[in-house]
């Protein structure tokens, strides 16, 4: 759910539609990722709202890139987020297959893109909601230009990540590359991506994706 309120009853439902616009995404931007599947058919236009990139907030310069390491933890400590990682591949249909609902406080990282910290783009995705409560990401659209997010890695590493820009992307209207590409060339990038947007009762999923985007800009051991 964006930031416009909570979902009620049965609009707590993340559906396999709203995560196969995250497949088409991937797919499209591709130079990064393998092995996923295309043929879905997904708009191609973008109407993106960048709703954390206010003027005038100074963001700190780039870190270079650290030897890749997988992902144990994620924080961002603004929204009190502290969620176990887990490594997630592609299901039957070849979308990204999410944690599942009785995961809703674990964050999973798509194993086939970039490592956090490492040069690219990698992609975190966490549930909204569920039926009966919040999940993960509830509050992922509050995020602002220059917040933290720490990742924790298996290397004992923590990378730290600031926010350079949220973005509410509507599925009826979207960018591919714009909303998952590397902003960049060679920076080490992250997304943390949910739903967002009006929950539509009919097709049973959101009409958006809120798509948080932030780059490496420290290291602690």
């Amino acid at each position: 759910m964006s930031s416009g309120g909570r979902a009620t009853g049965s609009g707590r439902l993340l559906t396999g539609v709203a995560w196969a616009v995250l497949l088409v995404a991937l797919w499209l931007w591709g130079s990064d990722i393998t092995g996923l599947r295309g043929g879905l058919s997904a708009p191609a236009t973008g109407d993106v709202a960048a709703v954390g990139r206010p003027l005038g907030v100074e963001l700190p310069p780039a870190h270079e890139p650290l030897e890749p390491a997988r992902p144990a933890r994620v924080d961002v400590p603004s929204l009190e987020v502290r969620a176990p990682v887990i490594a997630r591949g592609l299901d039957a249909e070849g979308a990204i297959d999410p944690p599942s609902f009785a995961q809703a406080d674990t964050v999973g990282w798509y194993a086939g893109g970039a490592r956090p910290g490492a040069a690219g783009a990698a992609l975190f995705v966490g549930h909204v909601d569920t039926e009966t409560e919040p999940a993960v990401f509830y509050d992922l659209s509050a995020l602002r230009a220059g917040e933290e997010i720490r990742v924790a890695r298996d290397d004992g590493t923590v990378a730290e990540f600031t926010v350079d820009d949220v973005q509410v992307v509507g599925r009826d209207r979207f960018d591919a590359e714009k909303a998952y590409g590397q902003h960049e060339k060679g920076r080490a990038e992250l997304r943390l991506i949910t739903c967002g947007g009006v929950f539509d009762k009919a097709a049973r999923t959101y009409s958006a994706n809120v798509i948080v985007s932030a780059y490496l800009t420290g290291v602690r051991s």
